[in-house]
Protein backbone atom coordinates (compact mmCIF):
# COMPACT_ATOMS: atom_id res chain seq x y z
CA UNK A 1 0.00 0.00 0.00
CA UNK A 2 1.35 3.49 -0.95
CA UNK A 3 1.90 5.97 2.07
CA UNK A 4 1.81 9.41 0.26
CA UNK A 5 -1.15 11.03 -2.34
CA UNK A 6 -1.16 13.22 -4.40
CA UNK A 7 -3.24 16.44 -3.93
CA UNK A 8 -4.83 17.60 -7.17
CA UNK A 9 -6.85 21.05 -8.03
CA UNK A 10 -9.22 21.90 -10.43
CA UNK A 11 -9.36 25.31 -11.85
CA UNK A 12 -12.23 27.34 -12.72
CA UNK A 13 -14.03 28.38 -16.07
CA UNK A 14 -13.84 28.50 -18.81
CA UNK A 15 -10.86 25.25 -18.70
CA UNK A 16 -12.31 23.20 -15.51
CA UNK A 17 -8.69 21.56 -15.46
CA UNK A 18 -7.16 19.28 -13.07
CA UNK A 19 -3.81 18.88 -12.40
CA UNK A 20 -1.10 17.82 -9.38
CA UNK A 21 0.05 20.12 -6.92
CA UNK A 22 1.69 18.89 -4.21
CA UNK A 23 1.85 16.00 -2.68
CA UNK A 24 1.26 14.45 1.11
CA UNK A 25 3.09 11.49 2.50
CA UNK A 26 3.47 9.82 5.42
CA UNK A 27 6.81 8.24 7.19
CA UNK A 28 7.95 7.03 10.60
CA UNK A 29 8.61 10.34 11.98
CA UNK A 30 5.07 11.74 10.77
CA UNK A 31 3.85 13.57 7.74
CA UNK A 32 5.25 15.54 4.80
CA UNK A 33 3.64 17.81 2.27
CA UNK A 34 5.50 19.73 -0.62
CA UNK A 35 4.20 21.27 -3.55
CA UNK A 36 4.70 19.95 -6.99
CA UNK A 37 5.79 21.78 -10.09
CA UNK A 38 1.96 22.05 -11.04
CA UNK A 39 1.33 24.54 -8.68
CA UNK A 40 3.50 26.75 -10.70
CA UNK A 41 2.03 25.64 -14.35
CA UNK A 42 -2.29 25.21 -13.39
CA UNK A 43 -3.88 28.89 -14.00
CA UNK A 44 -5.19 30.14 -11.06
CA UNK A 45 -3.78 28.24 -8.73
CA UNK A 46 -2.88 30.16 -5.18
CA UNK A 47 -0.56 27.98 -2.39
CA UNK A 48 -3.10 27.36 0.95
CA UNK A 49 -2.74 30.10 3.58
CA UNK A 50 -1.49 27.31 5.49
CA UNK A 51 1.47 26.72 3.25
CA UNK A 52 2.07 30.06 1.53
CA UNK A 53 5.71 28.99 0.49
CA UNK A 54 5.75 26.76 -2.46
CA UNK A 55 9.52 26.05 -1.98
CA UNK A 56 9.11 25.13 1.58
CA UNK A 57 8.88 21.60 2.91
CA UNK A 58 6.13 21.50 5.14
CA UNK A 59 6.14 18.62 7.73
CA UNK A 60 4.19 17.56 11.03
CA UNK A 61 3.84 14.69 13.35
CA UNK A 62 -0.11 14.80 13.19
CA UNK A 63 -1.66 15.10 9.90
CA UNK A 64 -2.34 18.30 8.70
CA UNK A 65 -5.46 19.92 9.35
CA UNK A 66 -5.93 21.08 5.65
CA UNK A 67 -6.20 17.21 5.27
CA UNK A 68 -7.36 15.78 8.59
CA UNK A 69 -10.67 17.59 8.12
CA UNK A 70 -11.68 15.78 5.02
CA UNK A 71 -11.71 12.49 7.21
CA UNK A 72 -15.09 11.76 8.87
CA UNK A 73 -15.22 12.31 12.43
CA UNK A 74 -15.57 9.29 14.34
CA UNK A 75 -18.66 11.30 16.57
CA UNK A 76 -20.65 11.39 13.86
CA UNK A 77 -23.33 8.83 13.55
CA UNK A 78 -22.49 7.65 9.78
CA UNK A 79 -18.60 6.72 10.23
CA UNK A 80 -18.88 2.95 10.21
CA UNK A 81 -21.00 3.42 7.06
CA UNK A 82 -18.09 5.93 5.76
CA UNK A 83 -15.62 3.43 6.12
CA UNK A 84 -17.46 0.55 4.99
CA UNK A 85 -18.54 2.10 1.43
CA UNK A 86 -14.87 2.66 1.01
CA UNK A 87 -14.48 -1.36 1.83
CA UNK A 88 -12.63 -0.71 5.08
CA UNK A 89 -13.33 -2.39 8.52
CA UNK A 90 -14.85 -0.01 10.81
CA UNK A 91 -13.57 -2.04 13.23
CA UNK A 92 -9.94 -1.76 12.50
CA UNK A 93 -9.36 1.86 12.07
CA UNK A 94 -7.51 1.98 8.67
CA UNK A 95 -4.29 4.55 8.12
CA UNK A 96 -6.05 7.85 7.30
CA UNK A 97 -3.93 7.84 4.10
CA UNK A 98 -5.77 4.93 2.56
CA UNK A 99 -8.94 6.19 4.00
CA UNK A 100 -8.42 9.57 1.60
CA UNK A 101 -6.88 7.48 -1.14
CA UNK A 102 -10.14 5.87 -1.26
CA UNK A 103 -12.58 8.82 -0.54
CA UNK A 104 -10.23 11.25 -2.44
CA UNK A 105 -10.81 13.29 0.39
CA UNK A 106 -13.79 15.26 -1.13
CA UNK A 107 -15.71 18.14 -0.53
CA UNK A 108 -18.87 20.13 -1.75
CA UNK A 109 -16.96 23.60 -0.75
CA UNK A 110 -13.94 23.13 -2.70
CA UNK A 111 -11.91 22.11 -5.91
CA UNK A 112 -9.53 19.68 -4.35
CA UNK A 113 -8.98 15.74 -4.42
CA UNK A 114 -6.52 13.58 -3.23
CA UNK A 115 -5.03 10.49 -4.90
CA UNK A 116 -2.70 7.30 -4.76
CA UNK A 117 -0.26 6.91 -7.33
CA UNK A 118 -0.75 3.40 -8.47
CA UNK A 119 2.17 0.63 -7.73
CA UNK A 120 2.48 -3.03 -8.69
CA UNK A 121 0.82 -5.67 -6.73
CA UNK A 122 2.80 -8.61 -4.98
CA UNK A 123 2.59 -10.00 -8.45
CA UNK A 124 3.60 -7.12 -10.47
CA UNK A 125 0.59 -6.30 -11.60
CA UNK A 126 -1.39 -3.24 -11.72
CA UNK A 127 -4.24 -3.13 -8.72
CA UNK A 128 -6.05 -0.14 -7.73
CA UNK A 129 -10.13 0.78 -6.20
CA UNK A 130 -11.71 4.03 -6.89
CA UNK A 131 -14.97 5.49 -6.04
CA UNK A 132 -16.77 5.85 -9.98
CA UNK A 133 -17.00 9.73 -11.15
CA UNK A 134 -19.77 11.36 -12.89
CA UNK A 135 -22.77 9.78 -11.12
CA UNK A 136 -24.31 12.51 -10.43
CA UNK A 137 -25.03 13.60 -14.12
CA UNK A 138 -25.64 9.77 -15.69
CA UNK A 139 -30.27 9.22 -16.38
CA UNK A 140 -32.07 7.70 -13.66
CA UNK A 141 -31.93 4.18 -15.59
CA UNK A 142 -28.23 4.49 -14.83
CA UNK A 143 -28.67 4.95 -11.64
CA UNK A 144 -31.08 2.26 -11.25
CA UNK A 145 -28.97 -0.15 -13.15
CA UNK A 146 -26.15 1.22 -10.46
CA UNK A 147 -28.49 -0.20 -7.72
CA UNK A 148 -28.94 -3.65 -9.22
CA UNK A 149 -25.12 -4.43 -9.84
CA UNK A 150 -23.89 -7.23 -7.55
CA UNK A 151 -19.95 -7.98 -6.58
CA UNK A 152 -18.23 -8.92 -9.14
CA UNK A 153 -20.05 -7.98 -12.12
CA UNK A 154 -17.71 -6.85 -15.00
CA UNK A 155 -17.75 -3.28 -16.66
CA UNK A 156 -16.58 -1.96 -19.56
CA UNK A 157 -14.17 0.78 -19.78
CA UNK A 158 -14.62 3.24 -23.16
CA UNK A 159 -12.48 5.75 -24.46
CA UNK A 160 -14.78 9.41 -24.67
CA UNK A 161 -12.37 11.08 -27.20
CA UNK A 162 -14.75 13.70 -27.94
CA UNK A 163 -15.46 14.78 -23.99
CA UNK A 164 -15.66 18.65 -23.72
CA UNK A 165 -13.92 18.94 -20.58
CA UNK A 166 -10.93 16.04 -20.80
CA UNK A 167 -9.87 14.51 -24.18
CA UNK A 168 -8.33 11.55 -21.88
CA UNK A 169 -11.81 10.77 -20.53
CA UNK A 170 -12.68 7.17 -20.07
CA UNK A 171 -16.59 5.98 -19.57
CA UNK A 172 -17.55 2.97 -17.82
CA UNK A 173 -20.86 1.34 -19.17
CA UNK A 174 -22.26 -2.15 -17.82
CA UNK A 175 -21.19 -5.14 -19.72
CA UNK A 176 -24.82 -6.81 -20.02
CA UNK A 177 -25.63 -6.33 -23.79
CA UNK A 178 -29.27 -6.66 -22.86
CA UNK A 179 -29.34 -4.07 -20.16
CA UNK A 180 -26.39 -1.16 -20.93
CA UNK A 181 -25.72 1.82 -19.44
CA UNK A 182 -23.38 4.42 -18.86
CA UNK A 183 -22.93 4.62 -15.75
CA UNK A 184 -19.97 7.28 -14.57
CA UNK A 185 -16.32 7.74 -15.41
CA UNK A 186 -13.29 6.52 -14.28
CA UNK A 187 -11.32 9.67 -12.04
CA UNK A 188 -9.57 11.75 -14.41
CA UNK A 189 -6.32 11.42 -12.26
CA UNK A 190 -6.52 7.79 -13.55
CA UNK A 191 -7.98 8.35 -17.37
CA UNK A 192 -4.20 8.30 -19.03
CA UNK A 193 -2.79 5.60 -18.02
CA UNK A 194 -5.79 3.68 -18.08
CA UNK A 195 -5.94 4.34 -21.44
CA UNK A 196 -2.39 3.30 -21.98
CA UNK A 197 -3.06 0.14 -20.13
CA UNK A 198 -6.08 -0.96 -22.15
CA UNK A 199 -4.06 -0.05 -25.14
CA UNK A 200 -0.80 -2.21 -24.20
CA UNK A 201 -2.06 -5.12 -22.30
CA UNK A 202 -4.03 -7.93 -23.72
CA UNK A 203 -7.36 -7.77 -23.60
CA UNK A 204 -7.74 -11.06 -21.20
CA UNK A 205 -5.18 -9.00 -18.91
CA UNK A 206 -7.42 -5.87 -17.96
CA UNK A 207 -10.21 -6.47 -15.74
CA UNK A 208 -12.89 -3.57 -14.14
CA UNK A 209 -15.29 -4.79 -12.06
CA UNK A 210 -18.01 -3.83 -9.48
CA UNK A 211 -16.02 -3.97 -5.75
CA UNK A 212 -19.20 -2.84 -4.29
CA UNK A 213 -22.50 -1.12 -4.20
CA UNK A 214 -23.58 1.51 -1.35
CA UNK A 215 -27.36 2.31 -1.87
CA UNK A 216 -27.32 5.26 1.39
CA UNK A 217 -23.83 6.68 0.43
CA UNK A 218 -23.86 10.00 -1.52
CA UNK A 219 -23.33 9.48 -5.08
CA UNK A 220 -20.00 10.21 -4.87
CA UNK A 221 -19.46 7.27 -2.93
CA UNK A 222 -22.04 5.13 -4.33
CA UNK A 223 -20.25 2.56 -6.20
CA UNK A 224 -16.34 1.38 -5.88
CA UNK A 225 -14.69 -0.38 -8.58
CA UNK A 226 -11.58 -1.85 -8.87
CA UNK A 227 -9.26 -2.21 -11.58
CA UNK A 228 -6.97 -5.41 -12.99
CA UNK A 229 -4.09 -5.04 -15.53
CA UNK A 230 -0.71 -6.03 -16.62
CA UNK A 231 2.24 -3.96 -15.55
CA UNK A 232 3.92 -2.78 -18.60
CA UNK A 233 7.21 -2.40 -19.37
CA UNK A 234 7.96 0.81 -18.84
CA UNK A 235 4.64 1.91 -17.59
CA UNK A 236 5.43 4.90 -14.77
CA UNK A 237 2.11 6.39 -13.74
CA UNK A 238 2.74 9.74 -12.55
CA UNK A 239 5.71 10.29 -14.05
CA UNK A 240 4.60 14.04 -15.64
CA UNK A 241 6.72 16.99 -14.93
CA UNK A 242 3.56 18.83 -12.91
CA UNK A 243 3.86 16.09 -10.59
CA UNK A 244 7.77 16.52 -9.45
CA UNK A 245 8.56 17.96 -6.31
CA UNK A 246 9.30 21.40 -6.38
CA UNK A 247 11.59 20.97 -3.77
CA UNK A 248 15.11 19.29 -4.98
CA UNK A 249 15.59 17.91 -2.00
CA UNK A 250 13.09 16.45 0.56
CA UNK A 251 14.71 15.54 4.62
CA UNK A 252 14.17 11.97 5.69
CA UNK A 253 10.66 11.52 7.36
CA UNK A 254 12.11 8.42 9.59
CA UNK A 255 12.15 9.16 13.48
Amino acid sequence: MSNALFVAWRSGEPTKRWGPIGRLERGPGGYRFVYTRGAKTLSGFQPFPEMSQVEAVYESEELFPLFANRLLARSRPEYEAYLTWGGFDPHDPPDPIAVLGVTEGRRATDNLELFPCPVPDAEGCYFNKFFLHGVDYVALAALERIAALRRDEPLMPMFDDFNAYDCDAVAVRTADTRDRHLIGYVPRYLAREVRQLCATCDPDFVELRVERVNPSAPLQQRLLCRMNACWPDGFRPCDHEDFQPIPSQLPSLAT
